[in-house]
């Protein structure tokens, strides 16, 4: 069902775990499978320079969350803003149809972190 990299970030997720004192924070979560994240970002000259996650959900979602940290960190907020849940999800190698909301829920989680800092900032 899964392939060698998802389950590689699910059993080894990076960046894993509560930031404190982030520059933003973005939390999604899906109510028909129960799978809910929360991103935190720490933007320093509007580069993201650190990253890490909350995820409670199946090892699609963790994968995801791990896979979304290392896809955007170093990159600009305009960079990052671009991530798309197909991104995501090709970086993984795929997901199962059935799990392809799981990636949705990542890059949500990352672009509502991006908006959540650009509004305390403004």
């Amino acid at each position: 069902m899964y392939n060698e990299k998802v389950i590689d970030h699910f059993q080894n997720p990076r960046n894993a775990g509560e930031m404190f004192d982030p520059s933003g924070v973005g939390e999604v979560g899906n109510m028909k499978c129960g799978d809910i994240m929360k991103i935190f970002i720490k933007v320093e000259n509007d580069r993201i320079e650190d990253i890490s996650f909350l995820t409670f959900g199946c090892g699609a979602a963790i994968a995801s969350s791990s896979m979304l940290t290392e896809l955007v960190k170093g990159k600009t907020l305009d960079e990052a803003m671009k991530i798309t849940n197909m991104d995501v999800a090709n970086h993984l190698g795929g997901l199962p149809e059935a799990k392809l909301h799981c990636s949705n829920l990542a890059a949500d989680a990352l672009h509502k972190a991006i908006e959540d800092y650009r509004s305390k900032v403004q």
